[in-house]
């Protein structure tokens, strides 16, 4: 008698990729805040002066938790770590997770895998405006007037994204797509233009600006992004129902009874004040938006109440590193963040695209 082996005769498959979705929502986001917050105490210990984990924890603790932690060290390297570092490292992490956050809503939204901030011509806008107070030199408002004309800037294109796309008081995504496009391509041949007719000790200030970076941070820079980002995030979580209903179409989503253009509008128009807010203080930092919600889709699925807040805490981690990276990589300048952002996205997205053609011809 021949007995087969367990599994004899059936089509090999190659094994998905490995999913955590049994793990609780809370156990997950819970691990990834704690790597979060190690990840932060790090990063502010890590530069060209270097201090020590346990120092950097002691005074950060002294000055928030004074009754949990009595002493800690002083002098210039408290100077470095409270105001310096933190407040650098705590924008950091707001700016990745808002940016990854508006990707996975986008790309539900407009059910495209490619949507990010350039697409609702909000990131093209906002450097449009900091670039040409860079240039002109014009700062009513001294050093808010930079941040302030990036979000004008970044609403608006967007406005004008949204008159062009709102055909026949409908929002289609289509129209959507190519209507940011377009705009994000006029705005930035103005910007370009700008900086290769304006003198040149402004280039490098554009230019380092549009790539990205979070150089010169102070606490007074992080209020109001930290703000947007946490409250945008919470709200766009409350929606995740709704995005998962879009996902199916028009006609899936009008089926569960949801208004798809309402909901679609006010979902893009968040999307739009949280880029806003993050790109004022952030410059364009590319392939977060796209890349993060990608890599926690392929570990934890496409439930939304569960990609949302994973996707915005691994953009903070990855964010914070990143900034890490750009100061130290080529010491004592700094890199743009957008350019390590780049490095790290575009092998990225490959490596997905040939996933993708394995599972076709299997």
């Amino acid at each position: 008698m021949t007995v087969k082996a367990p599994g004899a005769g059936r089509r090999h498959q190659a094994p998905g990729p490995p999913t955590v979705r049994r793990v609780a929502l809370p156990g997950l986001v819970g691990g990834l805040a704690a790597i979060l917050a190690l990840s932060m105490i790090a990063a502010v210990g890590l530069g060209p002066v270097s201090i020590p984990f346990g120092d950097v924890a002691q005074m950060i603790g002294h000055r928030y938790l004074p009754g949990v932690v009595d002493t800690a060290p002083t002098g210039p390297r408290s100077v470095i770590v409270l105001d310096i570092r933190l407040p650098r490292v705590l924008l950091g992490a707001a700016v990745g997770a808002g940016l990854a956050a508006v990707g996975t809503v986008l790309q539900a939204v407009l059910r495209n895998p490619l949507a990010d901030p350039y697409l609702i011509g909000a990131s093209s806008g906002a450097s449009f405006g900091a670039v040409l107070v860079i240039i002109v030199g014009f700062s009513p408002f001294g050093t808010f007037s930079l941040p302030l004309a990036a979000f004008l800037g970044a609403m608006a294109t967007f406005s004008l994204v949204m008159l062009l796309a709102g055909g026949r008081g409908l929002l289609a995504p289509t129209r959507l797509i190519l209507a940011g496009v377009a705009v994000a391509a006029f705005t930035e041949a103005i910007t370009h233009y700008l900086v290769l007719t304006s003198p040149d000790k402004e280039v490098r200030s554009a230019m380092f600006w549009m790539l990205g970076g979070l150089g010169g941070t102070q606490w007074r820079d992080i209020g109001v992004p930290i703000a947007v980002v946490v409250v945008g995030t919470l709200w766009f979580w409350t929606q995740s129902g709704r995005l998962n209903a879009l996902v199916l179409g028009e006609e899936g989503a009008t089926s569960l009874g949801l208004e798809v253009d309402r909901v679609r509008r006010r979902l893009i128009v968040g999307c739009a004040l949280v880029i806003g807010a993050v790109v004022a203080v952030s410059g364009g930092i590319a392939f977060v938006a796209l890349m993060v919600p990608h890599a926690v889709r392929l570990v934890v699925g496409g439930d939304n109440r569960r990609v949302l807040p994973l996707a915005a805490l691994t953009g903070a981690i990855l964010l914070v590193w990143v900034d890490v990276g750009a100061r130290m990589l080529n010491r004592p300048d700094e890199i743009p963040i957008g350019v390590i952002t780049a490095v790290l996205g575009a092998p990225f997205f490959l490596v997905l695209l040939r996933r993708a053609d394995r599972r076709r011809w299997q």
